[in-house]
């Protein structure tokens, strides 16, 4: 059963004949790290929150299609009933933060569940390992870094378990620091757990380090889906709408161009193996 099938997936919100996303249609496999990219207000929020049940239910709006999550219909169910399956982490993890300590912010969504006070503990305790967060147990969330918010986030999504995590733009409003913490996380989720995982950046460079397979979004449509390295090679295709390829490949793109060496490059890894 795939954990992610949306067919025909199209939406928009009230009072706006625009829609959002149109027609949409993809699957994701298990343990597939999923990358999204597309220019601002292409539709790539939007489509994070029809898969966990924000949308329609939280965020109302005209929608059509299907959105299944290991075969549970999401477009009809809430968020809650989706919680087990599938975690999402928003660009500000204020948004997401609201107890007054960081054990409590992790207890809050297994307490739901009705989860005796053994499971919760362990639960807590295994998800602030993973996130590097354990002597931070018992601080205020809203008084740390904005790398440790976004970790408490992630660490509370995981104590529901689920198989899938989505991070909408997790590290935008982060500082270098912050950036490299959270995304350690997010590729040993992946690599240690194989957990499925979607992830929304507009930072090309760490998707041609990380992702497995890339889609782009462009005016609520998917345009591209495939491999990283052969979508963000494509330079003036991105730029012509809107998303800066990686540098290294901005670079190689111009010396193949002069001549000077015989393929665009999207990693630097993969520069340097061309050029020794």
């Amino acid at each position: 059963m795939l954990p992610i099938k949306v067919r025909d997936l199209s939406f928009s919100y009230p009072n706006i004949e625009r829609e959002i996303i149109k027609d949409v249609s993809f699957n994701i496999d298990k343990g597939e790290f999923v990358g999204v990219i597309g220019p601002s207000g292409c539709g790539k929020s939007t489509l994070c929150y029809t898969l966990n049940g924000i949308i329609p239910h939280t965020i109302k709006g005209k929608v059509s299609g299907s959105v299944e999550i290991f075969g549970k219909e999401a477009l009809k169910s809430e968020p809650h009933q989706l919680a087990e399956h599938i975690g999402i982490v928003l660009q500000n993890p204020e948004t997401q933060l609201f107890a007054m300590t960081v054990e409590e912010e992790l207890a809050f969504g297994p307490e739901n569940l009705g989860l005796d006070v053994k499971e919760i503990r362990e639960r807590i305790d295994w998800a602030l390992s993973v996130v590097s967060m354990e002597k931070y147990r018992y601080r205020f969330p809203f008084n740390l870094s904005g790398g440790q918010k976004q970790r408490v986030a992630i660490a509370a999504s995981l104590t529901m378990l689920p198989k899938v995590l989505v991070l909408d733009e997790p590290t935008s409003q982060l500082d270098p620091k912050g950036k490299k913490d959270v995304f350690r996380v997010i590729k040993d989720l992946h690599n240690d757990m194989d957990m499925t995982i979607l992830l929304v950046e507009h930072e090309t460079d760490i998707l041609a380090e990380n992702v497995d397979r890339l889609m782009v979004m462009q005016e609520g449509r998917m345009t591209m889906d495939g491999d990283p390295s052969d979508i963000l090679s494509r330079v003036e295709s991105l730029q012509k709408i809107g998303i800066r390829p990686p540098e290294v490949a901005e670079i190689t793109y111009r010396l193949h161009n002069a001549g000077r060496v015989p393929k665009v490059c999207t990693t630097l890894k993969e520069a340097m193996e061309m050029v020794i």
